[in-house]
């Protein structure tokens, strides 16, 4: 039996910074390490403190650097740090970096942690320096992995085909309505279309468009797939004593959960009941939050069956009721149930690793009052999850204003 942790809610949001995502990036190409730097003074200015202040620091991988990320970091910046953390969680990182941040500052181990996510591309490799990708996409085709001997061989590589296997298993179950995927895609472009940095600001679509547009993996199309560009962001956590000297409404972290099981679908027990519900249930128990009090929620998107599961399995509606839901509901920023204001991956983009970074900032944004046009109205608290893999690992934060 788990013990019961919890947050006080002591620990803030204080500094967001971003890139804006480009499509096709055409400015200079720069290290991690250099990204990584600029980002936090970004996000430090942001808060109004100093480099000085910072005594802790989240990442996950630097190119620069395959073992001591944590330390490479630290001493490329200058910083002294009494807490550092490398996390490696795919898409579901950006909102483990941020309830490790808040956890380690009340336990009093320090006072000001950044967190970030570099995802610009950098200086081309030598040929003799391996590369930080593989063509198999999540799935380790190194000797000895389960993958290498199980999956890959069968077909099951990469995403696209986990999602899509997925998404069929959801039909035989409960049954599928195209227009319902199609309408998230379609909702969340309207709220593309209201940010100014997003890559499909200046392209709305409809439910039809969604539907019309290339198959890619059975039943998913090309409009319900996550769009890569580059990108990257970074966000500052403070401690109540900081908090008072910033320069921005704090955002507090009043509540997380995580939550793991496996790293492909195949080992997974029911692909349709993901690790989202655990997550979310701590996240909800510890902020002692009903789900009706949520203002808006920033799910991860890669692909709208994601979202749908992530509304399901975040209580939001009973499971195999997210198609109706979403048909029901108005999604977009001015509707009655807000999903990924900014436009989401699908719609602002997925500059790497620093997608999921994109959920926390908007988050961050509308419950400060800083989303501008597309503003939900009194925003209070809003609900953030992060999916790693083919919904294997799953990360879910709950923050709200102070």
């Amino acid at each position: 039996m788990l013990r019961r942790v919890g947050l006080r809610g002591e620990a803030a949001i204080v500094g967001i910074a971003e890139y804006a995502p480009q499509r096709r990036y055409s400015g200079p190409r720069r290290f991690m390490l250099e990204q990584w730097a600029d980002l936090a003074a970004l996000a430090l200015a942001d808060a109004g403190l100093r480099p000085a202040d910072v005594d802790g620091l989240v990442c996950a991988n630097v190119r620069e650097s395959e073992q001591f990320v944590p330390s490479t970091i630290a001493e490329y910046l200058g910083w002294k740090v009494n807490f550092a953390e490398r996390v490696d969680l795919g898409g579901a990182t950006p909102v483990g970096m941020v309830w490790r941040a808040a956890a380690a500052i009340e336990l009093g181990l320090c006072d000001v942690v950044v967190c970030a996510a570099p995802g610009r591309p950098t200086p081309s490799l030598p040929p003799d320096q391996p590369r930080m990708w593989s063509p198999f996409g999540a799935s380790s085709n190194v000797m000895g992995s389960p993958q290498a001997e199980f999956d890959i061989p069968f077909g099951n590589v990469a995403q696209n085909v986990g999602y899509a296997m997925i998404a069929n298993r959801y039909a035989h179950e409960y049954g599928y309505d195209p227009r319902a995927t199609a309408k998230i895609a379609a909702d969340q472009r309207t709220n593309a279309n209201a940010h100014p940095d997003a890559v499909f600001r200046d392209v709305p679509i409809t439910i039809d468009d969604v539907l019309a547009s290339k198959m890619v993996a059975d039943p998913l199309h090309v409009l319900e797939i996550v769009m890569p560009c580059a990108g990257g962001a970074a966000v500052v956590v403070a401690s109540k004593d900081v908090v008072r000297r910033t320069r921005k409404r704090p955002v507090y972290i009043t509540g997380f959960g995580e939550h793991l099981a496996h790293k492909t679908p195949t080992y997974t027990e029911d692909v349709l009941h993901t690790p989202i519900g655990p997550a979310a249930e701590q996240a909800f128990s510890m902020a002692r939050m009903k789900r009706s009090e949520v203002d808006c929620v920033q799910l991860y998107d890669c692909y709208t069956i994601t979202v749908l599961l992530s509304i399901e399995d975040s209580g939001f509606c009973g499971k195999g009721e997210g198609m109706r839901f979403v048909a029901e509901h108005d999604l977009t920023y001015r509707g009655d149930f807000p999903v990924n204001t900014h436009g989401g991956q699908l719609g602002f983009g997925q500059p790497g690793l620093a997608g999921g970074f994109t959920q926390v900032t908007e988050a961050v944004r509308q419950v400060r009052g800083e989303a501008g046009d597309r503003q939900v109205p009194d925003c209070e608290v809003s609900y953030v999850s992060g999916t790693g893999g083919i919904m294997s690992e799953q990360t879910a934060l709950i923050v709200q204003g102070g």
